[in-house]
């Protein structure tokens, strides 16, 4: 099987709200869908999403090296193009994730598999996942109780926002309205310095309190460790991971549990790698998209799947886009679940329902 044509189609998703953390905002997601053909008539798709706030290259980055591979993979079989991507995914992680998304969707359909099996052949069919409620504000506890009448038991909520002595009131309120059984996963994205962490962290005693993600501006070894220590539940390191390192991370845990994105990480096989070395050094391991298209979260569903644990995972997010690249994943009782269909099992739209044009390589 080798490569025929390789497509990059843009697109410009409208948000529903802004999507605000303490790294910044964003009102629209855009990207590329990557879709590649073979000689046999299978097609792959993947979802080249840049985010420079969560991590990623920025769109002329990911541009330039969608163009550089597509001149070069044509005639190439998916096993090639895939080492040769890996080999070379440093500094356009969204661009690279999208490629071999689209490579790995081809393999999967060739053995017959959904990509999760064909990732791991004891992957879950059953992933269970968080609700995403976005920051602190007056229609919190309303977006709280919906999530919790549709089946979530774990509600992601964005702080760091403004200052902890105007927060917490707001998430002691929201907990005196959550029945027992629900928790909260909140998200600083690097808000603080360690006094700040520390203070707003105590503050939480008594609460429904799931995790924390990316407590410190500047994260390092020992300030975590001196942190997790006072806190019952985990921290977890997103951003944070990125910064402290992966080594540092699992050689010498205190960090009990780690975030991993693969539009950030450059696809689904290295996060596939991370999540294997966090399992062997007992680090807890959540999967989260970056508000992806229907086809990176899709991705991610594949890759949560594999990683297999039961957990609840971030990947409710596509409710926040205004419109979409294709069929989209519905959550039931705050899971959701793979079908049977051999590779990604994405249906694309028409390609003028979100894109301006389309580029043809």
């Amino acid at each position: 099987m080798r490569l025929t044509h390789c497509t990059f189609a843009p697109y410009r998703l409208p948000l529903r709200q802004p999507w605000v953390s303490a790294r910044g905002g964003i009102v629209v997601r855009e990207g590329w869908l990557v879709r590649l053909v073979t000689d046999a008539g299978l097609i792959g798709y993947g979802d080249c999403a840049p985010l420079p706030q969560a991590g990623t290259e920025d769109m002329d980055s990911a541009a330039a090296c969608l163009s550089d591979w597509a001149a070069t993979l044509t005639g190439l079989s998916p096993e090639e193009a895939l080492g040769r991507i890996a080999a070379s995914a440093a500094g356009t992680p969204a661009a690279c994730c999208g490629l071999e998304t689209a490579l790995l969707d081809l393999l999967a359909q060739q053995a017959g598999l959904p990509l999760a099996r064909w990732l791991n052949p004891r992957s879950s069919p059953v992933v269970k996942v968080n609700a995403v409620l976005g920051g602190l504000d007056r229609q919190m506890v309303e977006r709280a109780l919906t999530a919790v009448t549709e089946g979530y038991s774990v509600l992601k909520l964005k702080v760091g926002l403004a200052a902890g002595h105007e927060e917490i009131p707001l998430l002691r309120d929201l907990a005196r309205c959550l029945p027992a059984g629900v928790s909260l996963r909140l998200d600083a994205n690097c808000a603080w310095n360690e006094r700040e962490a520390e203070d707003f962290l105590g503050a939480l005693a008594g609460l429904p309190v799931e995790s924390v993600e990316d407590p410190f501006a500047n994260p390092d070894m020992a300030a975590w460790f001196r942190l997790q220590a006072k806190v019952p539940f985990p921290l977890a390191a997103d951003e944070s991971l990125q910064i402290m390192g992966a080594d540092t991370v699992f050689n010498q845990p205190p960090v009990r549990r780690v975030v991993l994105k693969p539009m950030v990480l450059g696809g689904l096989v290295p996060a596939l790698a991370l999540a294997r070395r966090a399992r062997e050094a007992e680090v807890e391991c959540v999967v989260t998209t970056t508000v992806d298209s229907a086809v990176g979260v899709t991705a991610a569903l594949h890759l949560t799947a594999a990683v297999a644990n039961d957990l609840a995972h971030g990947l409710a997010t596509s409710s926040w886009l205004g419109g979409d690249v294709g069929n989209l994943l519905r959550v039931a009782c705050g899971e959701l679940h793979l079908g049977d269909c051999p590779g990604l099992g994405y249906i694309p739209r028409e390609e003028n329902e979100y894109s301006e044009k389309i580029f043809i390589i």
